[in-house]
Parts: structure tokens; sequence; C-alpha cells
């Protein structure tokens, strides 16, 4: 796909803009079902190296942002988002209530740990963020202390 390619390769750029554009790009291109999971999961981990790495806000937002778009279309394994984790205590507020979705979009119990500390943070929306996140890996694991089924 030539627009993925180009878009991918986009990130490396050195103008802060052009790598801004193409973390957009991406996202729209995660919107929708087109790529294969495993093209998807290519993007959204070059996206996550991206936010790790760029010192930029823009870009680092457009970046975690892109993969929240992923991450409302598809289940993506926790191991994508390694890089994330630990969470920089400095990490500002709106990239740090991403993070927390991101997280939570796993489903998977591993990333309770990590968000739920931020249940007593500071910020109203970065808590509500966490909680919603611990919500979405508890309904993934079904009802708890549940009974049984009774057999007839």
């Amino acid at each position: 796909m030539k627009h993925l390619s180009e878009a991918l390769e986009a990130l490396d750029a050195q103008d802060t803009r052009t790598r801004d554009i193409a973390a957009d790009r991406l996202g729209d291109l995660l919107q929708g079902t087109a790529l294969p999971q495993a093209d998807a999961e290519l993007v959204v981990s070059r996206l996550v190296a991206l936010f790790v790495r760029d010192s930029d806000h823009g870009v680092r937002e457009a970046a975690l942002n892109s993969v929240c778009e992923a991450c409302n279309r598809r289940r993506l394994p926790l191991r994508l988002f390694e890089d994330l984790v630990p969470i920089p205590p400095t990490l500002r507020n709106d990239l740090l209530a991403y993070t927390l979705y991101i997280l939570g979009s796993t489903r998977d119990p591993a990333a309770e740990e990590v968000i739920s500390p931020f249940v007593t943070h500071a910020d109203a929306s970065v808590r509500e963020e966490a909680a919603l996140a611990l919500d979405e890996i508890h309904a993934a694991q079904g009802p708890r202390n549940a009974s049984p089924p009774h057999s007839s």
C-alpha cells in the first residue's frame, strides 16, 4: 500500500510538521478496516515508537491519538504498548489520559497494575480515564465471583 509506506517513512522526517501530518494520516488509515491486522499492528508499533522518541508535544499527541483510533476499531495486544510503560511521572495529563485509554483497551489483566495507581491522580480527567480503563479490563474478565450456572 503506497500511502501506508509513505506515511510510515514520513514518521522519520526531520520536520516536525511532516511527522505530525504522517501520524494523523496513519490515524485516518487506522479508523477504517482496510488495513489487515498485521499492518495495523505495524503502524501502531511505529506510532508508539514515535511517541517515545519525539520531543514535540504535538507530534506525540498525534501519535497517541492515532493509536486510540486503532484501539477503537481493533483488539490490540498489550505487547505493542510495552514502551509506554512505565508511565513517566512528568507525562502531561492529556497524554496520560490517552495512554490509560490505550492500555485499558487491550483488556489485558496485566495492564491493571500500571493503570491502578492513576485512580487517585490529582487530575479528575486522569482519574476518570483510569477508572474507565480498569472497567474495560474487568468487563473483559466477566463477572467476578459469579456463581456457576445450575444444571437442570
